[in-house]
């Protein structure tokens, strides 16, 4: 079914309840007299309340009201914030260098406003040993702190031990702080420009 409101010689009633174009209140009219309003304004009657009695009109530019509402929605569905889980594998006996590394990446994805699923990957004997995988999602956690929290404990799932942490900030913050930080680059690089800079005035 189509969502679009019925608008002029489309609207069957024998009388509405009119809204100015400035939203202002006009009243109950017969349907030739809005219709007429409408035209005298050169606007479009467009019918915003069907299921009132008698149904609510408002006098508007129909077109103009669409594109608006068509960019509003586009830039919305921009905004939205998909909640997306990376996911970071460590070994229990993980050397310092690349635990820099992958604590590196975690940091990134909670920059994001993205959760991340660490996963613990135990092999042969180190099955034995849970409390080593324990104590570096305890490490992990704390030293990404103030970035992010741990929304799902550690919980041994078959061979792997699986953590789950949160963001602090929300993906839509995380969105709006690199756009920012991309449009000052932006402005830093042209303020760099020697071309862009004003010249400096001639020596007497």
């Amino acid at each position: 079914m189509s969502a679009e409101p019925r608008i002029n010689d489309r609207i069957r009633v024998p009388e509405v309840r009119l809204v100015g174009p400035s939203g202002e209140q006009v009243g109950i009219v017969p349907l030739a007299k809005a219709l007429e309003l409408a035209q005298e304004y050169d606007l479009d009657l467009v019918e915003v309340a069907a299921t009132a009695r008698p149904p609510v009109c408002k006098l508007m530019d129909y077109g103009k009201f669409k594109y608006e509402s068509a960019m509003k929605a586009r830039e919305a569905r921009k905004n939205q914030a998909h909640t997306v889980i990376k996911e970071m594998k460590l070994r229990p006996k993980i050397d310092p260098h690349d635990y820099d590394t992958k604590k590196g990446h975690v940091e990134r994805f909670l920059k994001q406003g993205d959760k991340v699923k660490i996963t613990i990957m135990f092999r042969g004997r180190e099955q034995s040993r849970p409390e080593l995988g324990r104590r570096l999602l305890q490490r992990l956690a704390e030293d990404v702190q103030e970035l992010g929290f741990v929304e799902s404990t550690p919980k041994q799932d078959g061979r792997n031990m699986i953590m789950v942490l949160g963001p602090h900030k929300k993906k839509t913050e995380a969105m709006a702080e690199a756009r920012e930080a991309q449009a000052a680059r932006k402005a830093e690089r042209r303020g760099d420009d020697p071309a862009a800079a004003p010249a400096e005035p001639a020596e007497a």
